[in-house]
């Protein structure tokens, strides 16, 4: 009666992703929350490498202002 789960497979080895740039703020803001916070792995089903290389790209992004660090409209 236990339901088999499948196995995520991360979309970034899936397109053989090298590296993730931090200019695309469309693909960025696809693993933050409302808040501005970064989705977890377990959450966002990403492998370790690629959250990693997700991580630096959003800080990056954050920090050259493409990204907001927090959002402030949520109050």
């Amino acid at each position: 009666m236990l339901k088999e789960k499948r196995k995520r497979i991360c979309r970034f080895c899936e397109d053989n992703v090298v590296y993730i740039d931090y200019k695309n703020e469309k693909q960025l803001s696809k693993f933050t929350t409302e808040q501005g916070r970064i989705i977890p792995r377990r959450t966002s089903g990403v492998c370790a490498k690629h959250q990693r290389m997700l991580t630096n790209a959003i800080k990056k992004a954050r920090i050259v202002a493409l990204l907001p660090f927090v959002d402030n409209t949520a109050r």
